[in-house]
């Protein structure tokens, strides 16, 4: 039940968006941490700071609570994070020398980034690409110097620099307690595509890691856990092969990775399995939407993601010890969790100009212009900063946040006082032939993730709501005011559409999906990124040729006599030759049908069936046919947003 906040906490909730942040030492005043209960002594909490020394060069400072410039890495360890993670890539430099970016981050870096984690007590996790530059799931390029190589060739190769690089970080008197052999490895690695060839690569890794750190961890890590049976699927082919490594590591960015009860079932269902250790090994959350670099983020307001916590400093908070308390307390075997470049801030131009020149220069943004030679496709075209300094615990300036307290306050717990922090946005959707009702209150989201009602006014007239409805379908974004502070509301015009579940946010229901061939996958996903309205959608995937062919349709019940269209959308890819269609069937004989096509991801294809007409007498089915003949790894695709909406008949 909703209740109305009192006066006096309506003026609270003003009031706090004047407060400034503490400077406090041991706790906060204004941070609310809840203590994780059995937290061993030994967890790792570990930070991503690979960027550091391009960030340093660039002119970038860091500074503590008090406003002291400290090295970052003091900063760090006073703070409770344990582990120093570093990327390292091969050869990210052009032949004369320009670095690719995203740090530059060869074995040099490591090793300097490492040596200063040593002096302030924390262990190194070196996280091997065997690549050049990015390696993630969507792009596992080998480096130039292995180019044609054989597998044979290449372990060897991987094997050599694997040890190499350990013994200079050895020499150098770095405290390495992780390496990972792999980053982000889903299906691919250094160019190979099976696990035949992935594993040998893997394998040399761990071989190196064995010989110059044996008292280090071996970690493969892998991203996607919201992805149905990956994981054991990645984990059956490792003990298939006899891998050698101790920790399954997982990437979880909330906006993308499913739940965190999906995410402690299919760890645990590894740990269990197999007997590894497993650890989110990067993730991260917004506290702002706004960008301060001059080059987009990841994520801002408004993108097709989840958004489980505000975007605010206690939001960033709330994200790390809910996910630490889940590998903590609801994981098999969890023994960490890393945040992915938590210090990456601008570099401080004035515009987007005098950035470039530093990204350029130092590269200190995500990729500099010379990374095009490697990566044509993607670095190539899309080069520029830092996409992730809103993620980040420090401010532009470079001033500690109050979330960085978290790694130390989740060991102790802070539980002060709730605040109001930020208001949840509020999404309303709206037939076209009735009339718009706003809600009279929006939740505000208290420092504790609890919630509490706040009246709220809308900038809205009815002149905007009449023009809304005469305009057709579309989407509005209303803004408004609830406790001083600014609220949003997204209402989405529509057309009253007849079916259930028309968007599969029910999970299917009123559905009936019947597979014509055995394919891999077909049942509805929860992923927002993946979807046109909404977390869910129809999934299907199979990784053989012609094995993707199935129906879904809905005959809806108690349909008044009228005339009606059919639209659906569909994405996807991979899919070879296709044979896709809308249809709408009177009993069993199909009145009209339109083609859809599968043209990449987000790529959405909509299909309209011409008016049928429909006297009652028989039932109406709607329905997709999909049929694909699968290339490269097999067909996939998504389909959403199935309408049964009535035409004025001619």
């Amino acid at each position: 039940m909703r209740h109305s906040l009192s006066a006096a906490l309506l003026y609270l909730l003003a009031l706090t968006l004047l407060l400034p942040f503490s400077a406090c030492g041991e706790g906060s005043e204004t941070l609310y941490v809840k203590k994780v209960e059995n937290l061993p002594e030994d967890f790792i909490f570990g930070m991503d700071v690979s960027s550091l020394i391009a960030e340093e060069e660039s002119g970038v400072r860091y500074f503590d609570f008090d406003g002291q410039e400290k090295d970052l890495l003091e900063i760090l360890a006073a703070n409770g994070v344990t582990h120093i993670r570093v990327r390292v890539w091969n050869d990210p430099y052009d032949a004369e020398g320009h670095g690719y970016g995203g740090g530059n981050n060869d074995i040099d870096k490591a090793v300097l980034i490492g040596q200063r984690a040593t002096k302030y007590g924390m262990k190194l996790i070196v996280d091997f690409h065997y690549s050049d530059f990015w390696a993630d799931p969507g792009k596992q390029m080998a480096p130039k110097a292995w180019k044609g190589m054989e597998i044979e060739e290449k372990t060897q190769a991987a094997y050599e620099f694997t040890r190499d690089c350990l013994q200079k970080l050895r020499d150098a008197g770095v405290d390495v307690g992780m390496v990972q052999t792999g980053n982000e490895t889903n299906n691919r690695l250094s160019g190979e595509k099976t696990w035949f060839n992935i594993q040998y690569i893997m394998q040399a890794g761990a071989k190196a890691t064995r010989e110059i750190y044996p008292e280090a961890l071996v970690a493969l890590h892998f991203a996607n856990p919201e992805k149905v049976g990956s994981y054991m699927t990645y984990a059956s082919k490792m003990a298939y092969y006899n891998v050698d490594y101790d920790v399954f590591a997982t990437s979880y960015y909330p906006y993308w990775h499913g739940t965190l009860d999906n995410l402690a079932a299919v760890l645990s269902e590894v740990a269990e399995t197999y007997g590894k250790k497993v650890m989110v090994m990067e993730t991260s959350w917004a506290y702002t939407g706004e960008d301060s670099d001059f080059s987009g983020n990841t994520i801002g307001e408004g993108g097709a993601f989840v958004k489980d916590y505000p975007f605010t400093v206690q939001g960033q908070a709330t994200h790390l010890r809910a996910l630490t308390d889940t590998i903590v307390n609801r994981t098999v075997n969890g023994i960490g969790v890393c945040y992915w470049e938590g210090a990456w801030i601008t570099v401080g131009g004035a515009g987007w100009e005098e950035n470039h020149e530093k990204w350029e220069t130092y590269g200190s943004g995500w990729a500099s212009s010379y990374a095009a030679e490697y990566d044509p496709n993607d670095a190539g075209k899309y080069y520029g900063g830092s996409a992730v300094d809103n993620q980040a615990f420090f401010t532009p300036e470079g001033k500690a946040q109050e979330s960085l307290k978290v790694f130390r306050l989740m060991r102790t717990g802070n539980e002060i006082e709730p605040r109001p922090d930020a208001l949840e946005d509020v999404i309303l959707i709206c037939d076209l032939n009735a009339p718009t009702q706003l809600p009279e209150t929006v939740n505000a989201v208290m420092t504790d993730d609890s919630k509490q009602a706040v009246p709220v006014t809308w900038a809205w007239t009815e002149a905007q709501d009449a023009a809304a409805h005469a305009a057709g379908p579309a989407r509005y974004e209303i803004t408004g005011e609830a406790g001083g502070m600014p609220a949003k509301l997204y209402l989405s015009m529509v057309e009253y559409n007849y079916l259930t579940d028309y968007s599969f946010e029910d999970g299917g229901e009123g559905w009936v999906i019947t597979p014509l061939r055995e394919g891999d996958e077909l049942y509805v996903e929860d992923k927002q990124t993946d979807s046109l309205t909404g977390t869910k959608h129809l999934h299907f995937w199979s990784a053989g040729r012609d094995r993707v062919e199935f129906t879904a349709e809905q005959t809806p019940a108690e349909l008044p006599a009228g005339t009606y269209k059919f639209t659906v959308s569909i994405m996807g890819g991979d899919c070879g030759t296709t044979d896709i269609y809308a249809y709408v069937k009177l009993g069993d004989t199909i009145a009209a049908q339109a083609p859809l096509t599968i043209n990449g991801y987000g790529s959405w294809d909509t299909a309209v069936t011409e008016p049928v007409a429909y006297d009652g007498s028989q039932p109406l089915t709607v329905g997709i046919y999909v049929k694909a003949s699968g290339a490269g790894n097999g067909a996939w695709g998504k389909i959403d947003d199935a309408l049964l909406n009535s035409v004025a008949a001619d």
